[in-house]
């Protein structure tokens, strides 16, 4: 679906998205220290509740940094499944009222408010839409309105916890002005410590800057910044974000009826697929399978699933989907796998499920699959089944 720019934006971000699942589905932790992510003595913290927080712990933070830091923490393994059945409770009562949205996240969405004042106060539709989902689901979530992405999302992030804020036409650089340059989007901690370094510490030393002083600093990304931080861009949502897919298909020049064959042209165009994901820095939550039979009838059979993008974890449900939907002996003209639901969440997704490893495995695979080429390395069940396929 084409991008539409926008005036103005409402951003929502479910607080501690993960520990407030957890809080929902054990509320004997509320008020308690609570950490998600690896166990006590490796891996990081992925969230936090705001009683760990206090201790200094963070999202990203080694665990036995956190564990030194407040050693009575309750620490969680998470629960992925259940974390991608909220986002996508939260993301349906979105899109059941919104009129325009994007999730840009696991556990976060921003809403398209142009053009509402005209029929409603878009604040008090928000504030309503806020209450709706917390009443619903259980889970804290806060808000920000502003004339775009950007300043939406810093409101946002001013609001927290359970709260909102609404950055008026005109107030852009007056709200932006005494805030921290770590609080900018897309300032990490390095580029943070080199403004710094440069007496760059809030927005407005920023604005008192020139372009060229500003490009010394941070070479063309400093005049960029200074820009994006005047409040004016406009920016764009793409609607209906599920809408959007990676698939493969493959033709058959002859039509195949062997059942071996089928499942390893299966299992090789889910690592194709996969691989593309990947590279995207995407995860999926929905897959479809589709075949066609010699005389043109087209099925497809489709299921959520927890986001990932480890083939093998997409593979044994691909293999169902087709069992389920294959009719035995008849020959194949056509098959297809379709990845959808798609969201930039990869890393905290690897983070469960002891992941780590895993994902240090498929970075080492990938490297040498955009060395090599993506048949370079393959199971050996979708090996004997190599065909000209069309991703798109």
């Amino acid at each position: 679906m084409p991008a539409t720019v926008c005036d103005m934006i409402a951003h929502f971000d479910i607080d501690s998205f993960f520990v407030s699942v957890e809080l929902v589905r054990d509320p004997s932790l509320k008020g308690r220290p609570v950490i998600v992510g690896g166990s006590r003595e490796r891996g990081i913290v992925t969230t936090c509740s705001y009683e760990a927080r206090k201790f200094g712990v963070h999202s990203a933070m080694p665990m036995a940094t956190a564990m030194r830091l407040c050693p009575e923490a309750i620490v969680l393994r998470g629960n992925y499944a259940e974390y991608s059945r909220y986002s996508r409770w939260v993301g349906e009562l979105v899109a059941a009222r919104a009129p325009l949205f994007e999730k840009a996240s696991i556990d976060e969405f921003y809403i398209d408010l142009t053009g509402m004042e005209t029929f409603f106060d878009p604040l008090q539709w928000t504030i309503e839409l806020k209450s709706l989902i917390t009443g619903q689901t259980g889970l804290p979530i806060s808000f920000g309105i502003g004339a775009n992405k950007l300043i939406a999302k810093m409101a946002t992030n001013e609001a927290k916890p359970d709260g909102y804020l609404q950055v008026l036409p005109g107030r852009e650089k007056a709200f932006l002005a005494e805030l921290d340059v770590s609080k900018i989007p897309g300032v990490g901690e390095q580029t943070a410590r080199i403004l710094a370094y440069h007496g760059f510490n809030r927005v407005r030393d920023i604005y008192e800057a020139t372009p060229e002083a500003l490009g010394k600093v941070l070479g063309k990304w400093g005049p960029e910044l200074r820009d994006r931080l005047q409040g004016t861009h406009r920016s764009t949502l793409t609607a209906d974000h599920e809408s959007k897919s990676i698939s493969t298909e493959n033709t058959f020049e002859e039509n195949i009826t062997d059942p071996g064959r089928l499942t390893g042209e299966m299992i090789r165009m889910t690592e194709k697929i996969a691989f593309e994901l990947r590279k995207e820095e995407l995860v999926a939550g929905c897959i479809t399978v589709k075949i066609r039979y010699p005389d043109f009838q087209t099925v497809s059979r489709q299921t959520t699933i927890p986001y990932t993008c480890a083939d093998d974890e997409m593979i044994p449900v691909v293999k169902d989907l087709f069992s389920r939907l294959y009719k035995k002996g008849a020959p194949v003209r056509l098959l297809g796998v379709r990845l959808s639901d798609l969201t930039r969440d990869a890393v905290q997704t690897n983070l469960f499920d002891n992941l780590e490893r895993k994902s240090t495995l498929y970075k080492a695979i990938d490297g040498v699959k955009n060395r090599f080429g993506t048949q370079s390395v393959a199971r050996a069940a979708g090996r004997s089944s190599r065909r000209k396929d069309d991703i798109r």
